[in-house]
């Protein structure tokens, strides 16, 4: 049977490599992208050959278009085709909008929601060739609300474009047998967020407990699954109720 290839952004850590490494048990040959964690993309590696699956970390900055073209061609070039293309890759930074810098402003939309773009051009004729292919990108739980976000503005807006990127990608594919669906976590412990901060948010989710790495990695085992064969354009919350 030939093995699945899978290419993962922002693969080294947290709910990335929770992807991976379930990836990896199922046999799959995963290529991952970062940009400054090298250390953790190491021990991501080693975690998914312990698991039986074939490891490729990869430095690159995907908000570069040059370079998430090349690394598409590079993995298509080494393993001859893309699967699935998770993009889980994307910067977050809390400022007042009225503080936001320029740069900081379009760091949010170049992490967050540009990098779906470039690659889903990138991934798109190999699928489209092979008639078969998963993209699965990252929002977040309330960014169809459209509501003021005064802290996080720019990263909302990043993560409200990507639900409006992911229909859009989903009804050109769809009739070549790509799903293009996106995933809308809420707080989640993935180590990218303090304790503290996750532990003084519980009291607003009405499932009275904060997410697990696992609860998102199960989503996309689903979508990446021949039972969501015929579901496209989704957008699956991961909240306890959050953000609804």
């Amino acid at each position: 049977m030939l093995q699945q290839v899978a290419l993962i952004t922002g693969g080294a850590k947290g709910i990335g490599r929770g992807i991976a490494l379930d990836l990896a048990a199922q046999q799959w040959k995963i290529a991952f992208c970062y940009r400054t964690s090298e250390a953790d993309a190491q021990s991501t590696a080693t975690a998914i050959r312990n698991q039986g699956g074939e490891a490729w970390p990869i430095l690159c900055d995907v908000s570069n278009p040059e370079a998430a073209q090349s690394v598409v061609a590079q993995v298509e070039q080494k393993w001859g085709r893309i699967d699935a293309l998770i993009n889980g890759a994307g910067p977050y930074h809390r400022i007042n909008l009225l503080e936001e810098t320029v740069e900081g402003w379009n760091e949010m939309f170049d992490g967050n929601l540009h990098p779906i773009f470039y690659l889903a051009q990138a991934v798109a004729p190999g699928m489209k060739a092979r008639k078969a292919g998963r993209i699965i990108s990252f929002s977040m739980a309330n960014a169809d609300q459209m509501i003021s976000q005064p802290d996080v503005t720019a990263h909302y807006i990043a993560k409200a474009g990507v639900l409006i990127l992911t229909r859009t990608l989903a009804k050109l594919l769809a009739p070549y047998g790509v799903t293009v669906n996106a995933i809308s976590p809420g707080f989640i412990d993935s180590g990218s967020a303090p304790p503290g901060e996750l532990a003084s948010m519980t009291k607003r989710i009405p499932a009275g407990y904060i997410g697990t790495v696992d609860d998102t990695v199960a989503a996309v085992r689903y979508l990446l699954s021949d039972d969501a064969r015929y579901v496209n354009g989704a957008n699956i919350q991961i909240s306890g109720g959050w953000g609804i």
